[in-house]
């Protein structure tokens, strides 16, 4: 729960253009290059300007892919000991994988991290730690849950568009079908009440006791009856053509922003980001409320330092720098990443913080709240891979080429092999 092309910190970003001043591959004039390997919008562009503008001795590159290609990259660099990063993001649904093989990474432990564990959430510092205690990533974000939602495409079907009447009408995610229903009956041309099947599962997956592993590292799909419940929830949905049949983080997806192909998106506060980054021209006609079931959680991610980069005390330097509270601030109010830290959910900068894109929803005071009441699930070993197989056997119900429990029989059959 992130994608911008490659270029130069200080260059702009965005588009890649190079400033005075700028070195090569070794970095110009005695300047330490550094790299960082991203997906999607962490919300670091001016916070690495900010950075090289006060360490002249600093060149950083931001390396940025798809999520799955990022992932799949860095494990294979990781395995050839050549290649990786020397900053690389990892996934909340990756991290388990990657701290099973602590000696790849910097034991940030050992480079006073001990001393700074109090600056996150106990369950996300816990979360990348090895099996002897080897902490491989700081924090950046957590995902906590919500909705966001077109005001004009609610209104034009006659619902409300009050972020608090909107909230009513789908206390559960049983309701939320339902409502989706009423919408569709006198929905705009084109328009469905949510963008794709695996969007809503995965919510439903993330509120869940238990996800796809227990803590043992069992993997729990075939056997946990709250991901089936979800699973044939969220098929139901599609039968009653609620959904726009895209799955998230492709190209198809992003359009379906720019054209306002849905109503609803399940809106992690990281989400907010990819709105924007994709309709600018939204601006104002969508607006944030709370999710069905309550709480939930889905994404967040590490900044990790793998050892096989030739410049690891500035990398560690850089990654202290960008996970810091100051920091994690200026990403909320810029993005909407909200912040790992807990101290700055009672920060009036943060709980007042009202983003003008979404309406002048309250943003500030909805994550919080959800990051106060937020139940961390357990993420077992490859549980990155498990939600992408089980968003492809969603997007086979949706293509009509499965039904719904061809397309979870194979799921179950595909993450076994996949485990095994």
């Amino acid at each position: 729960m992130r994608s911008k092309t490659m270029a130069l910190v200080c260059a702009a970003l965005v588009t890649g253009t190079m400033l005075a001043g700028c070195g090569g591959e070794s970095g110009a004039g005695g300047k330490t290059k550094l790299t960082i390997g991203l997906f999607g919008n962490f919300g670091y562009t001016e916070l690495l300007k900010e950075y090289a503008s006060t360490h002249p001795d600093i060149e950083i590159q931001d390396r940025t892919a798809s999520y799955s290609d990022h992932h799949k990259n860095l494990a294979a660099h990781l395995a050839t000991n050549n290649g990786a990063a020397d900053i690389e993001a990892v996934d909340s649904g990756y991290i388990a994988q990657f701290k099973d093989t602590p000696d790849k990474f910097v034991d940030l432990n050992t480079k006073g991290g001990d001393q700074l564990r109090e600056r996150w959430l106990p369950w996300k510092w816990e979360a990348s730690l090895g099996k002897e205690g080897q902490q491989i990533g700081y924090g950046t974000d957590v995902g906590g849950l919500a909705i966001c939602y077109r005001r004009d495409l609610l209104e034009a079907a006659g619902l409300p568009s009050d972020r608090a009447q909107v909230a009513a009408l789908w206390p559960t995610w049983q309701e939320f079908m339902a409502a989706g229903k009423r919408f569709q009956a006198s929905a705009p041309a084109g328009v469905k009440w949510f963008d794709g099947g695996p969007t809503v599962l995965n919510a439903i997956v993330g509120q869940a006791p238990v996800g796809y592993y227990d803590r043992s590292d069992n993997l729990t799909v075939g056997a946990n009856p709250d991901l089936k419940q979800g699973w044939d929830l969220v098929v139901d949905g599609v039968r009653a053509d609620l959904s726009a049949k895209l799955l998230y983080s492709t190209p198809v997806w992003n359009t379906g922003f720019k054209q306002g192909q849905f109503a609803t998106v399940t809106c992690p506060a990281w989400q907010m980001a990819k709105i924007k980054d994709q309709a600018p021209e939204t601006a104002g006609k969508w607006d944030v409320t709370s999710v069905p079931g309550g709480g939930g959680n889905w994404g967040g991610s590490y900044l990790t330092i793998p050892k096989q980069g030739k410049n690891v005390d500035k990398a560690v330097e850089l990654a202290t720098w960008l996970t810091a509270p100051e920091q994690q601030a200026k990403v909320f109010t810029s993005s909407g990443l909200l912040p790992s830290t807990p101290k700055l959910y009672e920060d009036p900068a943060i709980v007042n913080y009202r983003n003008p894109f979404f309406n002048d929803a309250p943003v500030g005071q909805l994550f919080t709240d959800a990051a106060k009441n937020l139940k961390p699930q357990y993420q077992g070993p490859k549980a990155g891979d498990v939600q992408t197989a089980i968003g492809n056997a969603m997007q086979r119900v949706e293509q009509g080429k499965q039904n719904g429990e061809d397309a979870w029989n194979q799921f179950v059959g595909d993450v076994q092999k996949l485990t095994s």
